[in-house]
Parts: structure tokens; sequence; C-alpha cells
């Protein structure tokens, strides 16, 4: 298994994700089975001088660090290169994803399906987050032909050979979602407890969430196109 964890001024939170990972790990009998991708998006805190530190005291940490912010989705497209594992997970450094959870995902996969999303039973976004979300899950049915009730989560797994698949887009806007919908219909979802954030504020502003839709929009769909031609 492979984690990869784009990292955005999490610095004193990392700590905590990594002990949460490994005891989970260890739990499962899997403490040689894995690797933990840490990203770090060029943020403006320590993030990457503990990335450095944790990579020195653990050996499942392998450390990437960007030369300029980048963004989520190009941050795991990064890490999606340097991915070892037979199966690639990708997680938010919050700790709002519980890393129990990456089991149920496992074993998901080992059923035969491609990619498995998991669906929050008890979102901890903002109302106005939320909100957000529920328009970019209609536009992504609309354009992309996401199944209906599909949620696009930022925590899922999929197998190797679906991030083969990804990672040969040299474009410059990376959505991974749109990415994952082009390579398979193979796709299946999990429920799971979505936590409280660990400290701190949502790295997710109004503008970079608009951001996302709008490279979602105009990538991966003809429509915006056909209607400013008409």
């Amino acid at each position: 298994l492979s984690i990869v964890v784009p990292v955005y001024r999490s610095a004193s939170i990392l700590p905590v994700l990594v002990q949460q990972v490994q005891e989970v790990m260890v739990n499962e009998g899997l403490s040689d089975a894995f690797e933990l991708i840490l990203v770090n998006d060029a943020g403006p805190d320590n993030s990457w001088d503990v990335i450095r530190s944790l990579a020195e005291t653990h050996k499942f940490i392998r450390g990437i660090n960007l030369r300029k912010n980048a963004g989520q989705h190009n941050a795991i497209m990064a890490g999606f290169n340097h991915v070892r594992g037979r199966i690639v997970a990708v997680m938010d450094d919050d700790l709002q994803h519980p890393p129990t959870a990456l089991i149920d995902i496992m074993r998901a996969l080992e059923e035969g399906h491609d990619v498995c999303y998991t669906k929050y039973l008890n979102r901890q976004h903002a109302g106005w987050k939320q909100a957000g979300s529920r328009f970019n899950d209609y536009v992504a049915t609309l354009l992309l032909g996401k199944p209906k009730g599909l949620y696009l989560s930022s925590f899922k797994a999929m197998r190797r050979e679906i991030v083969d698949e990804i990672i040969k887009y040299d474009g410059p806007y990376t959505y991974i979602d749109g990415l994952i919908l082009d390579v398979t219909q193979s796709i299946t979802s999990v429920d799971i407890v979505h936590q409280a954030r660990h400290e701190g504020e949502s790295n997710y502003n109004f503008r970079r969430l608009l951001s996302l839709w709008l490279k979602m929009a105009t990538s991966f769909s003809i429509l915006p196109l056909r209607f400013a031609t008409y």
C-alpha cells in the first residue's frame, strides 16, 4: 500500500498523522507492506523540516518537496509518480480522514473494483462548502459522466494500473477525479465517519474551490467550448 498525502501548512499535525497510520498498519500486520509519501506543497510553515525529521526516524516515510505551491491535485500527481505499492491511497493531511478506514478501502478493492471512494456519514465541513460540494457533484455528473450517487471524496484508493494511466497526463491543470473517470468505470465506495479537523482551519477557501471547479469544467468536457461557440 502506498499512501499519498498532499501537505500544506500542517507541520504540527503530521507527527500525529504518521503515528495513527503506523498504528493501523501494525495492527493489521502490514508494518512492512506500506509506504507513506508526504508531498510538501510549498506551504508557509516548516512542514518540509518536519517531513525530513519524520523520514529520518520512520523507514516507511518518503518526502517530496515542491519548489512552488502547485495545488492539491498537482501535489497528488507528484506523489503518484513515485509510488511503489500495488494499491495507492490518497488522504488529506488534517486527520479528518480516519486512517482506520484505509483497511476498509483496501478490502473493497480486493473484491475486484479499480477505485474505491469514501462517503462521509457526518460531514464536518462548513455549510457553504457542503453547498459547493453538492453543486460540484451535479456538474461532475453532467460534464464527466460521474455515476449518480458517487461522492468524489479526496479520500480514496485505486489499483496501481489506474495510477499508471493517470500519470500519463501531462497537461497544466490536473484534476485527479476527472482522470480517474476517464480511465475506469469500475468504481465503488465505502461509508466512513468524517472526523473534525485536528487543529486549524481548512486551506480551501471559496476562490480555490471555484478554481478547481473551472479546471474540471474546462479540462474534461467540451460543453463550455460549445456554449462559447453558440
